[in-house]
């Protein structure tokens, strides 16, 4: 016969599995075939002495077991010799112990065990993902031995085959019979199991007749021979009594049939006796308890006497009659007190005198009702009596047939109950049994779900460096783009097939290969597009580049930062302004919380008056504001970049057109400039409600930003931009240095950050963080991150050597920001310090300079008309223009 590596480990199975092995050569690929022919018999391996180690390994599990097997109708035991291994958690069962090949296996490493009393004594069964096997061991001492054997094993096994660490918990770590307590341990069943079983001859299978069930004896029969499946029948266990089950009668018999009359009679006295003694418990107990009483009572008169006894002494014993005068005069209150406290009792007594009087005569009306209610049940008890015996004369015949009660009737009964209390024990042990597995497959799928999440982080960081693995490959790619004008033909031909390739590849194809954990949609919670959709082909590579930066971004923030903040806003209650909730906002507010902490920010500042809102709607739909045309020309210029706003048709159009209507009621001093459109905006996207939206706009422009930002002037935009210019000078010297040298205004790019708090100039995942900490601190957030966004591309900036080349980085740079933490740390711990105060001063400087200038230019313009008042219209005729002096 020819021999493989499942035969090698086989054969350690015929020959006992009870010697010692060594873990140093106990692979079952391991063995060469000259060991394997010096293995010795199961009949030799009794007499082998165990080896002088001082660490003896444990017994193999091994044993002879009835396996049920099917063949279409034909259900039928078959003995088969079991072996467990150790290496792979595997139960391999062979035909007889000297067998090599084994006729297969059980994978224990994910499958549970069961034992149902339904199916008999002994049964058990293993259930693995694939099929289910059923065993039978010859005891059910035997059973539950194999259970608790392999359950231990395969928690040894899934322990020591754990790959991932988890953390602290060492609940993995304890064995498993110092955590299981359901049921004690079963001691080995020598003549069942392990060497003597191997030694001795397979067991014969059992006869057709005793697998048979007496419980349900119209089940099917399983039979040995595979040529007979058949029913039962009932009536063959009432005429037969010699198919009874044999140790249930033997058990009924040794223990006396308690159906007899002298039983009875036993049974009836120890029952009278057992009632007897408990009535006297019963009254022992009350006359316990009343002397209990009784005891309080005399310690409470002897607490009075011994009150009396001390007034008396201390009345002899007083020297003067002053004292004595003094003792009688308490004692007299004393008296009198008592004499109130009886007058008083007595009148109480009085009332309860009258209070028993109605009650006595409302128990007399009730024992007369009580008396009509017996006399007409008594009736109606003669009525029942005698349709009673009119019915028993008419069935008097069945009723003695019904009430004669044979002996054959009383063994079936206390048969019964001998069963049903076999039964009782069978599902106490089956229940300690299966609370044990359900403890331990707990356990199991415990440290499953760990090590998922444990390989889940892996392939996210792993993911997340692909990411920008492949984000490096583009970038690279684009550089070399730039620079395919000065590339030979057959390089810049590579070229532009490595970019087309690139940009061929898709979110859907990355998907197919394998599960994608974090998936970048084409557009956000808010409706915002992630990955920018750039027109020029030039910048279709640089989108790239962004979704794959989006990307690992998400992946490697989403367990290490995303959950841990998520968990601390979930733990947070009613919102109080606090330094913990400050840095919390700057963190950035998840998105089910967003919308509730908003509302909670605006409602501090702002006195909502209930109402005020539909009169400004009303007023608007009567009187057309002049700022009308305006907002309808702006409508469509809204977030072009967000799916709800993209179209005319979208929803949220009409409602952002009531709401700057009815801010441009509210405040008629600034009625409508452009940028409010996309501050309502985004208040519409998160907040959802159109009166939310407007007392949002109504706290940015009145309480966040100052005085005059929106005005027609926009005198205090223009002075914030001299504000940020000196800040950028003193926190980025080299970046101002370089905007000198190259005659560079940042005010041309910043001026639109500040008017409209950044809104499509960063990603919307930025943005909302921006704005959820510029909502709870002001406008110091803004010039924070404006100079955060300078920081974050310093050294991009300082490369670049042309005005042109700056301005037009300048245009988009901030799009590429995809880092929210870095630039958030920028914003708050690198720029530190940076005091609102100063920031006020600042302002108040510079708001002075700008006036004096405007008062200048008024006065030079001014002048300039007068004077060519004075000159006179004829003047005017002389000017040529500068295309008619060209001609």
């Amino acid at each position: 016969m020819k021999k493989g590596p499942e035969s090698e480990s086989c054969t350690l199975a015929a020959s006992g599995n009870l010697v010692e092995s060594n873990p140093d050569t106990n692979s079952s690929n391991g063995a060469s075939a000259r060991e394997k022919d010096m293995l010795p018999s199961p009949g030799e391996l009794e007499n082998v002495p165990p080896k002088p180690n001082t660490e003896i390994s444990r017994k193999k599990l091994c044993g002879y077991l009835n396996k049920l097997g099917i063949k279409g109708p034909i259900k039928t035991w078959k003995s088969r010799w079991f072996f467990y291994d150790e290496n792979k958690c595997r139960l391999l069962y062979y035909r007889t112990a000297q067998d090599i090949n084994p006729l297969g296996s059980i994978d224990l490493s994910s499958a549970s065990f069961d034992c149902k009393m339904e199916n008999g004594e002994g049964v058990f069964e293993i259930r693995t993902p694939s099929r289910a096997f059923i065993l039978k061991a010859i005891s059910k001492q035997a059973m539950m031995y194999w259970l608790q054997q392999l359950q231990m094993r395969r928690w040894e096994f899934c322990n020591t085959q754990s790959r991932f660490p988890v953390g602290s918990s060492q609940l993995v770590n304890e064995p498993l019979a110092g955590r299981t307590n359901f049921l004690p341990l079963v001691k080995t069943p020598t003549e069942a199991v392990g060497l003597k079983a191997a030694s001795l001859p397979a067991p014969q299978t059992s006869t057709a007749l005793q697998n048979i069930s007496l419980k349900h004896p119209w089940t099917e029969i399983h039979l040995d021979t595979p040529s007979v499946s058949q029913v039962f029948p009932i009536h063959l266990f009432i005429d037969n009594q010699k198919y009874v089950s044999g140790y249930r009668k033997a058990r009924w018999i040794n223990n006396g049939f308690p159906g007899s009359p002298e039983e009875l009679c036993r049974e009836k006295n120890s029952v009278d006796k057992v009632s007897v003694l408990q009535q006297q418990i019963l009254t022992l107990t009350e006359e316990v308890k009343s002397q209990k009483e009784l005891v309080k009572l005399l310690h409470k008169a002897l607490e009075a006497a011994q009150q009396e006894k001390r007034v008396s002494s201390k009345y002899l014993t007083a020297t003067e009659d002053k004292d004595r005068l003094e003792l009688v005069r308490h004692k007299v209150r004393q008296i009198a007190d008592l004499t109130s406290r009886l007058e008083a009792l007595e009148q109480e007594k009085k009332e309860l005198e009258q209070i028993l009087t109605l009650r006595d005569s409302h128990i007399q009306e009730l024992k007369e009702h009580v008396q009509l209610l017996m006399e007409k049940n008594h009736a109606k008890q003669e009525v029942i009596m005698a349709l009673t015996e009119q019915m028993a004369r008419e069935l008097s015949d069945p009723l003695q047939e019904a009430n004669t009660i044979t002996v054959e009737t009383l063994y079936k009964q206390q048969e019964e109950i001998e069963h049903l209390k076999d039964d009782i024990d069978a599902y106490k042990t089956q229940n300690q049994f299966l609370n044990s597995e359900i403890h331990q497959v707990t356990r199991l799928w415990t440290r499953v779900a760990e090590n998922e999440k444990s390989l889940l982080m892996k392939c996210a960081c792993l993911q997340a460096r692909n990411c920008q693995m492949e984000s490096k490959y583009l970038t690279v790619l684009r550089k070399l783009q730039e620079a395919v004008p000065g590339l030979p033909n057959s390089h810049a031909e590579l070229v532009k097939n490595l970019i087309q390739e690139a940009l061929q590849w898709d979110v859907k194809e990355e998907a197919e290969e394998g599960f994608n954990l974090n998936p970048v949609s084409e557009y956000d919670e808010y409706g915002f597009m992630t990955v920018p959709d750039y027109e020029i082909e030039d910048w279709k590579l640089l989108a790239k580049i962004q979704a794959l930066e989006i990307k690992s971004n998400k992946l490697r923030s989403q367990e290490i930062v995303e959950k841990p903040l998520r968990d601390r806003w979930n733990s947070i209650g009613e919102l109080n302004p606090s330094a913990e909730l400050k840095s919390l906002i700057r963190s950035g507010i998840p998105v089910e919380h967003r919308q509730r902490v908003w509302r909670w920010m605006v409602s501090r500042h702002c006195s909502l008056i209930p109402g005020h809102y539909q009169r400004l709607l009303e007023q608007s739909r009567s009187t057309e504001h002049p700022a009308c045309r305006q907002i309808e020309l702006d409508l469509p210029r809204t977030l072009t970049n967000n799916k709800h706003f993209s179209s005319p048709t979208s929803q949220l159009i009409p409602k952002l057109r009531r709401v700057l209507l009815a801010f441009s009621w509210h405040n008629p001093a600034i009625g409508y400039c452009q940028g409010l459109n996309r501050l309502a905006a985004v208040a519409l996207l998160v907040l959802e409600d159109e009166e939310s939206a407007f007392w949002c706009l109504v706290h940015i422009v009145e309480n966040l930003m100052p005085e005059d930002y929106y005005s027609d002037t926009l005198i205090t935009s223009q002075v914030d931009q001299r504000v940020f210019k000196d800040f950028l000078s003193e926190k980025l010297p080299r970046l101002t240095t370089h905007f000198e040298q190259y005659r560079i205004d940042v005010s041309l790019i910043t001026f639109n950050w500040f008017l409209v708090a950044f809104v499509d100039s960063l990603i919307s995942d930025i943005l909302l963080r921006v704005w959820d900490a510029f909502l709870y601190e002001g406008t110091k957030v803004i010039f924070r991150y404006a100079l955060a966004i300078f920081k974050y591309n310093e050294e991009e900036i300082l490369r670049i050597h042309d005005s042109v080349e700056i301005y037009q980085y300048l245009r988009f740079f901030t799009r590429m920001i995809m880092d929210g933490r870095k630039l958030m740390n920028i914003a708050f711990n690198d720029l530190n310090p940076f005091p609102m105060k100063l920031l006020r001063n600042r302002r108040s400087a510079h708001r002075e300079e700008l006036e004096a200038e405007l008062c200048e230019l008024e006065q030079i313009k001014a002048a300039y008309v007068k004077e060519r008042a004075e000159q006179g219209p004829q003047d005017l005729k002389e000017v040529a223009s500068e295309e008619e002096e060209e001609i």
